[in-house]
């Protein structure tokens, strides 16, 4: 499983890595498809709204969010699922583990690891199902917002409640930062200690990092960012409130 998310780790960051660099090229599949079309919405919408680019923004990262909202709670669903399978077959599965560490004999290793497939096939643990399809999907549709948010003459000309799109905001990056940690926390509700004390440190990274990123960045890039983490804050408690009591009750019944 280590080695599979590794793997999916190493393709979202090709992913991102070459959204990064045809993002600003005319011409280029990603600027032409992802960053384009964007910029199209922000103009249409801000224009419909008279003008209001900061409204405009906050709708569009609200419709995205909406529209991968099923993917996303779907992944959750998944997610709840497998960890309430895990936590039963612990026991069984560190065995398996610690037998795998103490043995040298590389036959003896492939049985171990063949056990240890079939304990998952056992509690109907599927290893692929991770949930990271949505986080495939989205990650080029967020860097396509984000790079129009960027490039788009009109963001940096308006204006949006006591501040200019266009130039840095510190009570902004200080908003989208302390957004961001809530959002973390809210995260880490139904977990063990064990779980929270681990995520904790964790958590903090992205605040953190948006906050410095967005110190010198223009202002409507924190305004997206804390549109962004409200709306995660909202779909991770539905997320929580709709499924997490169902995978506890429904994982309860064999454990009789």
């Amino acid at each position: 499983m280590k080695k599979l998310t590794i793997s999916l780790l190493i393709l979202i960051s090709a992913i991102t890595l070459g959204g990064c660099q045809s993002a600003t090229t005319d011409g280029a599949f990603f600027h032409d498809y992802f960053v384009n079309p964007f910029a199209y919405l922000i103009h249409e919408i801000g224009t419909f709204l008279g003008g209001n680019f900061g409204l405009a923004l906050i709708v569009i990262t609200i419709l995205i969010r909406l529209i991968l909202l099923p993917f996303m709670l779907r992944t959750y669903k998944n997610q709840q699922e497998m960890k309430v399978k895990m936590d039963v077959m612990k026991p069984e599965m560190s065995a398996i583990q610690k037998k795998i560490k103490e043995t040298k004999n590389k036959e003896e290793q492939q049985k171990l690891q063949q056990e240890m497939m079939q304990l998952y096939q056992k509690h109907g643990v599927n290893p692929l199902n991770m949930g990271c399809l949505p986080l495939i999907i989205q990650t080029p549709i967020l860097i396509g917002l984000y790079y129009a948010i960027r490039s788009s003459t009109e963001i940096a000309d308006h204006s949006f409640l006591w501040f200019n799109l266009g130039e840095p905001n510190i009570a902004m990056a200080v908003i989208a930062g302390i957004v961001y940690l809530v959002q973390s926390r809210v995260t880490l509700i139904g977990m063990t200690p064990e779980q929270q004390k681990q995520m904790k440190i964790l958590g903090l990274l992205s605040p953190v990092m948006i906050f410095i990123f967005s110190l010198n960045a223009p202002s409507a890039l924190p305004l997206y960012w804390a549109a962004g983490g409200a709306f995660l804050i909202v779909q991770t408690l539905i997320g929580k409130k709709l499924y997490a009591p169902k995978a506890v009750e429904k994982e309860a019944k064999p454990a009789k």
